[in-house]
């Protein structure tokens, strides 16, 4: 009887040098990294099935994937040579084993992402982890802007208009702001579009600076209308945190 065995495995990745997670015919990305990685060691071509893909620059602590393994090995031995061969910036945190019938993408109940916004003194340090916006707003003005996507939508105007989607509709569960090195915005949702983070951030952010005011977000958020937002926030300060499947 052939050996079968369905493995989870957790990732994280610096995206500052890959045009996303999805391999494409060109350009250098995470996925294709990792495939390398697998084949090579497992001396077989072996593909992978992401819980959803990031953009170029978009970076992950806890990225989802599954694959499967056709001969029996050690777990840990295997994540200690995928990161021995792997890039600096992509690390395996965790792998395990899954039912056969699991699928990281279909399965998983939440994401969780985090945007980091650097509104102090410019920071090399913070250059490819964060977005650089030097400019006044209101807090309370950006809270409460941020507040209005929390619950379950319809954002066909903050999603790409290039996204293949049939439903635009999602449902954000919080949003949280938070107050570190960076301001930081916790948002847990059942699901995101392409550049929806972003797009919801990019708004916020114009609201609390008084560019424009929350009739802004009402214009547009629940209608199937064309009014996309003008507003995008840039994809350096955006982390997928962690896929939740339960």
């Amino acid at each position: 009887m052939e050996f079968y065995m369905k493995i989870l495995a957790k990732v994280a990745y610096l995206g500052t040098n890959y045009h996303g997670w999805q391999i494409q015919p060109n350009g250098n990305t995470v996925q294709e990294e990792i495939e390398k990685a697998l084949s090579k060691i497992l001396n077989n071509p072996t593909k992978i099935y992401g819980a959803g893909r990031t953009d170029a620059g978009v970076h992950a602590l806890n990225q989802s994937f599954h694959f499967e393994l056709n001969k029996e090995m050690d777990l840990e031995r295997l994540k200690y040579s995928l990161n021995s061969i792997l890039p600096d910036d992509i690390a395996i945190n965790s792998l395990v084993e899954v039912a056969e019938d699991f699928h990281a993408r279909f399965c998983a109940k939440k994401k969780h992402y985090q945007y980091r916004i650097n509104s102090g003194d410019k920071n090399p340090f913070l250059t490819n982890t964060s977005l650089y916006y030097p400019y006044p707003f209101v807090m309370t003005k950006f809270v409460e802007a941020l507040d209005k996507f929390v619950g379950q939508h319809n954002f066909v105007n903050f999603t790409s208009k290039e996204e293949d989607e049939d439903n635009y509709i999602r449902e954000i569960f919080d949003i949280r702001v938070s107050l570190n090195e960076t301001i930081d915005v916790d948002i847990i949702g059942d699901g995101f579009m392409r550049y929806m983070i972003r797009d919801i951030i990019g708004t916020c952010l114009a609201v609390a600076s008084g560019k424009e005011d929350l009739t802004y977000i009402s214009d547009r958020l629940d209608k199937d209308v064309d009014a996309h937002t003008a507003y995008r926030a840039s994809s350096e300060g955006l982390f997928l945190i962690d896929v939740i499947y339960k």
